[in-house]
């Protein structure tokens, strides 16, 4: 799998990989004049572009991390960008604006040398291909979040970086012509197969799904369309388990597309464990990022019912969040934590001594089975560690020990009570040998993402059964009811196209946590106020009580300043406007 393109990263982790972004020797120790000579150095060379996929959100940013700006996904320490006071000079703007310019010029280089290269001329031509992809995936990120940066088409150095914006349309049609050329080159595969040793490379496939998600974004529903239909004739398909999608043996599926490729070495490998796992996870982890209540409530019944509290506990939303917080506590309290509960403001008075945990566990039990899969919910059991040893631990509030029998997962919260996530965060001590470098590759685009693009593509064009049952493929998969458009009288009942637009936005919200996809789809859909920030929203507990408030500094937060830094060297860069400099 990817033993062949994993041989070449180390080799680029021995020779030293520069990170500055104008570096004109980006691939080590080794002159770009020199890169290109020989078959070999070409393979470096390209697999160094690759390379850029891990560091093109530097210091801690990783696409899964964006999530805790999203409407699903938080942080335990509120961030600047939603506590309304964060500004262009924040490391945020300029950590991903230079690591995405640096996968640009790499990809530049590239595509300039890549004609002098010994190697045989179908593999170039792949190659420069693949890079173009790249060049435009880069720029799709800076067009995300920017709309509108400058286009780089040739290498460049410090003092040769002083263009003004292209216009959001201009870089939007560049993305385009990069990967028209993608598409048209005849030496790029329509996609790999497991076990491919090229399998992580660049397909046609790749090509199509980026390119109909470019459309999507101009709103070129047509064209869209067009292209996602592509991606199915490439022969991408759903895997069948969705818990298992995510585990290292089924990370060449034919559902992955396009994914970053980890392995379990410095620079290499995924941080999701040391970020999203808990104490009780493999290397004693942080759960830095945490999931939303908002996401949790989003889960349908299995029968296609919208899940209410009301139907599990009476009079749950009257309540205040504080007082919600006696139906999360754990059976026989101590009189200590009772007192310490009532002081907390939970009604204590609806406390069930001998069954209160099996109360709230209702509220999770026959659910969207993909609820399971992302989040580990109160009551239900993580397959940890402790120590060294392999631990069942079940989440209950409050904690007391991890030594116990039975033991409690132990977070880095343990004061406060969280959703933690479940997906991406290795179980046991066999699938992980080092918490800062998971193996499990990333998925930047997979199939389900292209089928839910499909049907928001054909739903925009004006409610069709179409979108209805392109939805219904990713729910089948969830184990949760069909949407249906015949009885209305019936569960997951949708017959126009506003009730249809949400449908497709949430199945989204569901079905993508920790993967980075929904804040920039609440970026897209200027949703991002009434969803990131409605009134009441911030940090909050399982129940509902806010540890920090989100606070909203105005639609500015659709477009991304400019980095302060990126402005002083370039006079010819335009802040983006309502970003004081």
């Amino acid at each position: 799998m990817k033993k062949i393109f994993n041989i070449l990263i180390v080799i680029a982790v021995l020779t030293g990989c520069k990170k500055d972004l104008l570096d004109t020797e980006p691939y080590g120790s080794i002159a770009s004049s020199n890169m290109w000579t020989t078959d070999n150095l070409t393979d470096l060379g390209v697999t160094g572009v690759y390379a850029a996929l891990n560091s093109s959100t530097v210091a801690g940013r990783d696409l899964y991390q964006m999530d805790q700006y999203s409407y699903t996904g938080q942080t335990r320490d509120v961030q600047s960008l939603m506590a309304g006071t964060i500004t262009p000079g924040n490391g945020l703007f300029s950590g991903n604006w230079r690591g995405l310019y640096e996968g640009i010029q790499r990809a530049n280089d590239a595509i300039k040398n890549l004609p002098t290269s010994p190697s045989a001329n179908e593999k170039k031509a792949r190659y420069i291909a693949e890079c173009k992809f790249l060049r435009a995936y880069f720029y799709f990120r800076l067009n995300q979040l920017w709309k509108g940066v400058p286009i780089y088409l040739e290498p460049f150095t410090d003092t040769e970086a002083t263009k003004g914006r292209s216009t959001e349309e201009e870089v939007w049609n560049q993305i385009i012509a990069d990967l028209n050329d993608c598409i048209a080159e005849p030496n790029l595969p329509q996609k790999y197969t497991k076990g491919n040793a090229n399998f992580g490379h660049i397909t046609k496939g790749a090509a199509y799904a980026l390119r109909g998600k470019a459309y999507l974004y101009q709103k070129k529903w047509i064209l869209a369309s067009a292209d996602f239909s592509k991606v199915k004739e490439a022969g991408y398909t759903l895997f069948s388990d969705y818990k298992s999608l995510f585990k290292e043996a089924n990370e060449q599926s034919d559902e992955m597309i396009f994914t970053i490729q980890n392995i379990s070495l410095a620079g290499f490998g995924s941080s999701t464990q040391w970020y999203c796992g808990t104490r009780s996870s493999f290397g004693s982890c942080w759960n830095t990022y945490l999931v939303s209540p908002n996401l949790v409530d989003l889960y349908d019944n299995a029968d296609g019912t919208l899940f209410n509290w009301e139907q599990v506990i009476p009079g749950y939303s009257a309540m205040s969040p504080a007082k919600r917080e006696v139906f999360f506590l754990r059976n026989n309290l101590s009189a200590a934590e009772i007192t310490a509960a009532t002081a907390r403001g939970a009604e204590m008075s609806l406390y069930l001594p001998q069954g209160n945990e099996e109360r709230i566990k209702a509220a999770y039990a026959n659910r969207d089975g993909r609820l399971a899969a992302n989040v580990i919910t109160p009551y239900s059991i993580y397959n940890g560690v402790n120590g060294a040893t392999n631990s069942a631990v079940t989440s209950r509030w409050p904690y007391r020990s991890d030594a116990l029998t039975t033991a409690d997962l132990r977070s880095d919260t343990q004061s406060l009570f969280y959703y933690l996530y479940r997906k991406f965060v290795y179980e046991g001590n066999s699938e992980i040998i080092d918490r800062n470098y998971g193996p499990i590759d990333f998925p930047i685009i997979r199939y389900a993402d292209v089928l839910l693009m499909w049907a928001e593509a054909i739903n925009e064009q004006g409610f069709n059964q179409e979108a209805v049952n392109l939805v219904n493929l990713v729910r089948a998969r969830g184990g949760v009811a069909p949407l249906q458009s015949f009885d209305p009288t019936a569960p997951a009942y949708v017959a126009d196209q506003i009730t249809m637009r949400e449908r497709i936005r949430n199945e989204r919200r569901i079905e993508f946590p920790n993967e980075g996809i929904n804040y920039f789809d609440e970026l897209r859909w200027m949703t991002l106020k009434e969803k990131s920030f409605k009134s009441g929203n911030g940090v909050k507990q399982v129940w509902g009580a806010n540890v920090s408030s989100y606070d909203y500094m105005g639609d500015q937060l659709y477009n991304w300043p400019i980095p302060q830094v990126e402005i002083e060297m370039n006079s010819n860069l335009k802040q983006n406007p309502g970003w004081a400099n």
